[in-house]
């Protein structure tokens, strides 16, 4: 998948989404070129508060490309659609003044290193 189709798509997930659940995010959802990896975990996205962008979610195409290579249409889309409520989940979570979700993310995070 290139790059505008997936601009075009997470559009259309943004456009299919309840506008009270959009609001403050200011700064919409840019899609960057680039992959981004932390702590060697690929990140689809994140939302990021700026004083300068404002509220944002932050999409990167080059990490779905990497993970999703070979993928069909459907697989990214779901993904696509995933990450946008993941970070919308953040940006909500911000509006009422609380970080749970990124409390369960360290949760997973750390029990990813337990011996199973």
């Amino acid at each position: 998948m290139n790059i505008e189709r997936f601009r075009e798509i997470a559009d259309h997930v943004l456009e299919s989404l309840p506008g009270e659940l959009l609001k403050k995010l200011n700064g919409g959802i840019l899609v960057l070129p680039e992959k981004k990896e932390e702590d060697d975990y690929l990140v689809m996205g994140e939302y990021v508060e700026d004083p300068v962008m404002g509220s944002v979610i932050l999409l990167y195409y080059g990490s779905f490309a990497e993970d999703l290579e070979g993928g069909d249409p459907d697989e990214w889309e779901e993904e696509i659609e995933d990450t946008i409520i993941h970070e919308l989940r953040h940006h909500i979570e911000s509006l009422a003044g609380v970080d749970y979700l990124s409390d369960e993310e360290m949760e997973d995070l750390d029990g990813e290193d337990e011996p199973e």
